[in-house]
């Protein structure tokens, strides 16, 4: 058990904005998080990428993208490698060995929205509709993430 440090009371406490799926189009973000995962079959690997929305509508909430880098299928692998390039272009990056190189990086996603998944026999929702991120592009004007992180300047 973890004590809060105060107690929470329901009627002071702010509604859920909900999950919906944000419309489709071209936002603002910022990689707030990125984590290597290996695939379901656990023969593959994708980096499970988190985006936080800055502009121009729905500051705040957050997208999330998986993006293959190593799959059984060639193709699905090719796309993956071919949409990691597009990320690391469009937020500044020559190279990277870890996903943690992608946090930070700002640029424009293109979201889209993912259709519910229904159950073959009984048509029933599985899951709900999602957005997912089919596209990449710098941010006009913007300053490119560098690969190296550089030192704070407390650091000599």
């Amino acid at each position: 058990m973890a004590n809060l440090g105060q107690t929470f009371n329901k009627e002071n406490l702010p509604e859920s904005s909900g999950f919906d799926p944000i419309p489709a189009g071209w936002y603002q973000a910022s990689v707030s998080g990125a984590e290597l995962k290996d695939t379901k079959d656990g023969e593959g690997q994708y980096i499970a990428v988190q985006y936080a929305i800055l502009a121009p509508t729905h500051q705040g909430r957050v997208v999330f993208a998986n993006i293959n880098i190593r799959n059984k299928s060639a193709k699905a692998q090719e796309i993956g490698l071919s949409n990691l390039n597009a990320l690391m272009r469009s937020i500044g990056l020559t190279s990277i060995s870890d996903s943690d190189q992608l946090v930070g990086g700002s640029c424009q996603i293109k979201v889209k929205i993912k259709a519910p998944v229904l159950d073959k026999e009984t048509k029933e929702v599985i899951y709900e509709a999602s957005n997912d991120v089919s596209g990449w592009k710098a941010i006009e004007g913007g300053v490119p993430k560098t690969d190296a992180p550089k030192k704070p300047a407390w650091a000599k």
